[in-house]
């Protein structure tokens, strides 16, 4: 990651490091080490996994101050609803982490910065990095700052919000193309009790995703998402 790539990301945590190098460690996946010509390359992995035990803990001291009431059972529940790869990767992605990411070719190509599971540990890894370069001299000061102000209102509220992919698939296409979607009901099958939907979402009376579900609202937001994945794979393959 290049200076301005650093400062823009400082700016977005609110931290500087004091040593870049575990910034660019945290942000390195296994596939840029592997093709790396440095047979001893080291990727975020060890970061990812000292990172999950930071958040965990983290987060459940956050919950214990602000939920002073919930019983231990619905704290885990909050807690889990809060760390799971999804909630992070919607984190990952408001912080555009992605973009900073350091990956290998193949998983460039396959649309790996915008991956739930990479930018999962990505943001696991951060976490990672920021409490190691501040321990010294803040202890957990500082890595409880940086995970307060980037999870504050999700533990305020119980959790990430619902992703809306209808939503954000007809602006996406609003914006790229000043276009609009159509959903259209492939298959229904099961019985009353046991309903389940097909769904095709179509651009331009093309197929561009599909999705199934217990109820076609779930089959349709399904069918969004992977469209909405398929079109920003595009946009990137276009882009680059």
């Amino acid at each position: 990651m290049d200076s301005t790539g650093v400062d823009a990301l400082a700016r977005k945590i609110a931290y500087r490091f004091a040593d870049p190098a575990l910034l660019h460690l945290a942000l390195t996946h296994k596939s840029f080490a592997n093709e790396s010509a440095d047979a001893g390359a080291q990727h975020n992995e060890r970061l990812e996994f000292l990172g999950d035990a930071v958040l965990d803990f983290v987060i459940s001291d956050l919950l214990m101050t602000r939920h002073a009431t919930l019983s231990e059972g619905d704290l885990s529940k909050l807690r889990a609803n809060l760390v799971n790869e999804r909630g992070l990767a919607e984190i990952a992605r408001e912080l555009e982490l992605g973009t900073h990411l350091r990956l290998g070719r193949g998983e460039t190509a396959s649309g790996g910065r915008d991956k739930d599971s990479i930018l999962s540990d990505a943001l696991e890894a951060l976490f990672a990095a920021i409490y190691l370069d501040s321990k010294a001299a803040q202890g957990t000061a500082e890595i409880r700052r940086v995970i307060d102000a980037l999870f504050g209102e999700r533990i305020a509220r119980g959790g990430p919000r619902e992703v809306d992919y209808k939503t954000e698939l007809q602006e996406w296409v609003q914006r790229a193309y000043k276009d609009n979607v159509a959903y259209r009901i492939t298959s229904e099958a099961g019985p009353d009790h046991e309903k389940k939907f097909e769904v095709a979402v179509l651009f331009q009376n093309r197929e561009c995703g599909r999705g199934v579900g217990r109820s076609k609202k779930i089959a349709e937001q399904a069918a969004a998402r992977e469209a909405l994945d398929a079109f920003r794979r595009q946009g990137r393959e276009a882009g680059s």
